[in-house]
């Protein structure tokens, strides 16, 4: 109970010290975010718009090489694989995560993961010059690795640059880039932009673009002092990175939290995916990024977009203008994600993961009566349209952004890595079973399909509010501590660093030995 008071009295004393955003922290988060994180969200509904005239090159090259027209089936198995190589990509991006980081930092990840997306950017561009369609599925593979490597190293690197009053807001960063790049495809893909006969190739080919931005003003930047100072043992280097990022000199307090998470550390090592699983200490932090990571992509949020068209048109939308709509949906997720940036530092993570999944579970099963009734009563489709944007708002302001920002949080320098590399893996193979088993679901169970993912939102809000802590404004070692109370772990080489820490300071002025009891 002492340390608790303790706590509280340094978090006062902690008003002070706050970390501001400066104009090099902003710069890192806008240029990791639009060279990254915007990709991701770009490729996810890039090939949505031009799908018809992408599948007549496939046919007329096919008919080309072979003088007879392609099978219907054999054009189905090329789509869904045109699809699909993205999450399965995305999933073995995820796997080489934790080698990249460790090895070459999270900035370095970041510079050579650009390669990927050049690479890839470039052959799908000149694909119908080349006249090869195997090019685009193979790029959209490349594409996937460059993404699974960019939705865990982004947001792993944001949360350890920012201070943690801010950790939050920069952690859901990603996440907007992701959905101004899903809004900016859709508006390229316009019919009446490039979402035409001879457009889609630039269409495909402009995601190289924000990857060669990065490549070039990156290097700039520096490196994650958390891992200069705890993984290369650099403290020096670690100095210099947080004074540019915090824009003043003084910055012992974030370093002596460093050494300490260190040094609590030092006995474990690098922890590998394989001792994450095995770790006690780590249980309900792994078991808890699991079932978020689920939850998020299990909850329907792909075939809520599938079904947009389709819920639009039965409400009466002409044809031509469907495709605006969508756009409209696009931004409307944009508007959330970035109203979610500055509300997650004052109502906190738990509040936006459990509105955010509840409204998502509300509007499922109201969008399943609606689907059923809008035959019988005319108004109907306008309920689901209402239910759709619900839906839409609940994931953006809670189910997306978040889990990646608790992956950031619970877990420490050692086993961030490996966390990361789970979590995202989780993310991509959830994603790509859906894109699989959805088509399937839906014409087996119809509209009440939704009922599936209703019980999935459910079932993430009851474990989050049992088992997910508040990380707002706590450090890492103080989250780690909330964690092991409930892993039944005690940390005691931390206990005794904590000791060591107050001698250290104990010549230090009263409020900045206060301050530093926090960290």
């Amino acid at each position: 109970m002492k340390l608790k008071g303790k706590k509280q009295e340094s978090s006062n004393s902690n008003e002070g010290s706050k970390g501001k955003m400066t104009l090099l922290l902003a710069l890192v988060a806008l240029i990791s975010g639009f060279g990254s994180s915007f990709q991701y969200g770009y490729n996810v509904s890039v090939v949505n718009s031009p799908a018809p005239y992408m599948q007549d090159f496939y046919n007329q090259t096919y008919l080309n090489r072979n003088d007879k027209p392609m099978d219907g089936a054999f054009m189905t198995l090329l789509w869904t694989l045109t699809v699909s190589m993205y999450p399965l990509g995305g999933f073995f991006g995820s796997l080489m995560v934790g080698p990249l980081v460790n090895n070459c930092g999270r900035k370095g990840t970041l510079l050579i993961n650009n390669l990927f997306s050049i690479a890839a950017a470039i052959l799908m561009g000149t694909s119908e010059l080349a006249k090869t369609f195997e090019v685009i599925i193979i790029s959209r593979f490349i594409m996937g690795i460059f993404a699974g490597l960019a939705s865990n190293v982004v947001p792993m690197f944001l949360g350890e640059v920012a201070p943690r009053n801010l950790r939050g807001a920069i952690g859901i960063v990603p996440q907007l880039f992701i959905s101004v790049g899903i809004l900016i495809a859709q508006i390229f893909g316009l019919n009446s932009i490039l979402g035409n006969a001879a457009g889609w190739p630039v269409l495909l080919g402009l995601t190289g673009i924000p990857s060669f931005i990065q490549l070039l003003l990156l290097p700039f930047f520096p490196e994650s002092p958390r891992y200069l100072l705890i993984q290369k043992g650099n403290e020096e280097q670690a100095r210099k990175a947080l004074q540019k990022l915090r824009g003043r000199d003084d910055v012992d307090e974030e370093i002596e939290e460093m050494r300490q998470e260190d040094r609590s550390e030092k006995e474990e090592g690098q922890i590998s995916v394989l001792s994450l699983f095995t770790y006690r200490g780590l249980r309900w932090q792994l078991i808890s990024i699991i079932v978020m990571m689920m939850g998020q992509q299990l909850s329907g949020v792909n075939a809520v977009f599938y079904y947009t068209d389709r819920i639009f048109r039965s409400a009466g939308v002409k044809e031509d203008s469907v495709q605006y709509v969508t756009v409209s949906i696009g931004a409307i997720n944009v508007v959330m994600t970035l109203l979610a940036v500055f509300i997650v530092e004052s109502l906190g993570r738990r509040i936006l993961l459990l509105a955010g999944f509840g409204l998502c579970c509300a509007s499922c099963a109201v969008l399943t009566l609606a689907l059923n009734l809008q035959t019988t009563v005319s108004w109907m489709s306008y309920i689901s349209i209402v239910s759709v944007i619900a839906y839409i708002i609940g994931h953006a302001i809670g189910a997306s952004p978040i889990p990646f920002v608790m992956i950031t949080e619970m877990f420490l320098q050692s086993s961030r890595p490996a966390a990361f590399m789970v979590g995202g893996s989780v993310h991509w193979l959830c994603n790509f079973t859906v894109g699989l088993v959805f088509l399937y679901m839906e014409a087996g169970l119809g509209s009440y399909c939704f009922l599936i993912f209703c019980a999935i939102c459910l079932a993430s809000i009851v474990y989050i509010f049992f088992i997910v802590p508040e990380t707002k404004n706590k450090t890492f070692m103080e989250i780690n501590k909330i964690m092991a109370k409930r892993n039944k772990v005690e940390i005691q080489e931390d206990q005794e660093e904590l000791k060591d820490f107050h001698t250290v300071s104990g010549g230090l002025a009263e409020k900045k030995s206060m301050s530093s009891t926090k960290l």
